[in-house]
């Protein structure tokens, strides 16, 4: 485009050029014939004496003639000045011109090289892709003719195990048509064990709770063990303490604790007092430290390659934040598991290289927002990870590697920064959203090339609160029903884990599918459930202990076949009175179940 107008401009400054040079010939011609016209004035040197009228006028006009001819000579002149001037301008004009048409033509030059350089990259880039998504697509079809092989072996195997089926079958059906004789000589004997388990119970009731106090000790150590090897998710219990203007309020304190047993914790409902068993329950004077103390072996666990996730669960105003997050004098959980870290990396030198790297990612309204990223406003997404380890990520989450306690303040800071808070009726600073504090060791040998991967998850659940007290309006409203519906979807998906239920619905909110993998196989999980000891929050301390409770009893992983017999050889050894009247109870009422399945067939 503007090649063209400098070719047009260079045009029209050659045609001006050739016409003021026209013009300027043309000039040159008038003079040349006025100066060769012959003058019509002869000048004398004598004096005449003029006599004819028509001489006089005759040389009246002759020298009018030539006054004329010398002014129209003058400004033939200067017209010529002027023509020539021009032409100087119109030569400067087009010598700019034809510079600039030079640097254009360079421009444009340069403009197509790196048009071909472009070019070129985009077609190795599309070549490059071309043969990446061919490896891939050869790579599945090979798992997918293993596959195939597999099912067909598979179909093999099916036939000898019908057989052998069918062969059972006949033997059961043999059997049943003797188990109304087998079935009465079977009461018969379970009468007799009945009355002899009865007899040696109740022998030993007297004893066993002497001893009970004894044994709690050892059943928690025991309880411990079970945990690591079931893969329990252990609950533990912080109560806050009451401030003085809660106290100065004619506040009452609701809850008590058991002296001689520290994981029981007993809180009076409506004139009922209601009795909570958990793994350890921490009174208000608890300090920091001790809470840790109690967390610390589960940190260390993902050095080993471990996934664990540690989360407080609570009412809002019962303390969570404190308990994760604490206070810059007095830190909680997330800087000292951190500083615990560093420890037992640096004493593992030089055998061990490791790499810690931290991020940090906030649940607000179902929305994954990157706190630690510069636009905290951009939503994320939860995918699987293509490599098929069937772990979760979020692509896009800033990561930041950690080395000392300074990095840690920055990547603390930076988060609190970005997360979401709102004034309520129950707390002036009630957080609004799920933080999650994710924290990835990688570790190396380089002496036995072995590598471990373990992820811990630190989680400060955004408090659950009933809309009446909490007076949430407008956007504080919606905040909340989102609230609870995420601490919902993480009911349901304990019921369905303490059920064993074939789907578990992690995906019902974003909060239960982030924590899938923490929630689910052999990870190691711990739940630190916030209470509030005020008359006032009675019903929802009961709801965050019933659910603690249920979360107690979910196993996330079976143990191996050796870790059962060192389990019930350890359990054996140390019967308590719990034990055996559980065995007892169920042990009488199978045989009941069956003899009044009996008598009703038989009559």
């Amino acid at each position: 485009m503007g090649y063209e107008q400098m070719e047009k401009a260079s045009r029209r400054s050659a045609e001006n050029q050739e016409q003021l040079a026209a013009r300027l010939q043309d000039a040159e011609e008038a003079l040349s014939h006025q100066a060769a016209a012959p003058l019509q004035v002869k000048y004398v040197t004598r004096t005449v004496e003029i006599e004819s009228v028509q001489c006089k006028q005759a040389l009246v006009e002759a020298q009018a003639r030539n006054q004329a001819l010398q002014e129209q000579l003058g400004v033939q002149r200067q017209l010529l000045r002027e023509l020539e001037e021009q032409l100087h301008e119109s030569q400067r004009t087009r010598c700019v011109r034809l510079c600039q048409i030079l640097v254009y033509e360079g421009e444009m030059e340069r403009a197509q090289g790196q048009l071909e350089a472009e070019l070129q990259s985009l077609e190795e880039e599309k070549n490059r892709v071309i043969e990446e998504a061919f490896i891939r697509a050869e790579s599945e079809m090979k798992a997918v003719h293993e596959n195939l092989a597999g099912v067909r072996m598979n179909l093999l195997t099916l036939q000898p195990a019908l057989r052998t089926l069918t062969c059972d079958y006949n033997c059961l059906k043999r059997q049943v048509q003797d188990f109304p004789y087998m079935l009465e000589k079977a009461i018969a004997e379970a009468k007799q064990e009945i009355c002899q388990v009865i007899g040696e119970v109740s022998s030993a009731n007297q004893e066993l709770l002497r001893k009970y106090k004894r044994e709690m000790n050892l059943r928690k150590k025991c309880h411990n063990e079970l945990v690591r090897l079931k893969g329990n998710i252990r609950v533990l219990c912080r109560v806050r303490p009451i401030c003085q203007e809660e106290a100065e309020g004619d506040c009452k304190n609701m809850v008590t604790f058991d002296p001689d047993d520290d994981a029981v914790l007993c809180l009076s409902n409506k004139g009922k007092l209601m009795t909570f068993e958990l793994d350890k329950v921490f009174p208000p004077q608890a300090t920091q430290e001790e809470v840790f103390q109690e967390v610390q072996s589960l940190v260390t666990s993902c050095i080993d390659g471990y996934n664990v996730c540690i989360f407080a669960y609570g009412q809002t105003g019962s303390g969570k934040t404190y308990t994760m997050e604490g206070v810059a004098e007095d830190p909680g959980i997330n800087q000292r598991a951190l500083r615990l870290l560093f420890s037992e990396v640096s004493e593992k030198k030089p055998d061990w290289d490791y790499n810690i790297t931290v991020s940090m990612v906030e649940i607000y309204n179902e929305m994954l927002r990157n706190l630690l990223g510069d636009t905290p406003s951009e939503k994320l997404d939860i995918k699987m990870c293509p490599d098929g380890s069937g772990q979760l990520y979020v692509p896009g989450l800033t990561e930041f590697s950690v080395e000392c306690v300074e990095d840690i303040n920055k990547v603390f800071e930076l988060g609190h920064m970005n997360r979401a808070t709102a004034c309520t009726n129950l707390n002036e600073h009630s957080s609004r959203s799920h933080a999650l504090l994710i924290i990835t060791v990688a570790g190396f040998n380089s002496s036995t090339g072995h590598r471990t991967s373990g992820k811990l998850n630190l989680v400060d659940l955004a408090g659950s609160e009933r809309i009446a007290k909490s007076g949430a309006e407008g956007s504080r409203l919606r905040e909340a029903q989102c609230i609870n519906k995420s601490l919902s979807a993480l009911g349901d998906v304990i019921n369905a884990l303490r059920s064993r239920h074939s789907h578990v619905p992690f995906r019902n909110s974003r909060l239960t599918y982030l924590l899938q993998d923490s929630l689910s196989g052999d990870n190691k999980t711990l739940m630190v459930v916030q209470v509030s000891p005020l008359d006032s929050n009675v019903s929802e301390s009961v709801c965050s202990l019933k659910f603690a409770q249920r979360v107690r009893t979910v196993e996330l992983g079976p143990a191996s076949s050796s870790r059962r017999c060192a389990e019930n050889s350890s359990t054996s050894s140390s019967p308590t009175h719990d034990s055996v009247e559980v065995f007892t109870h169920n042990y009488t009422q199978s045989i009941t179940t069956s003899l009044g399945w009996a008598f009703k067939k038989y009559g």
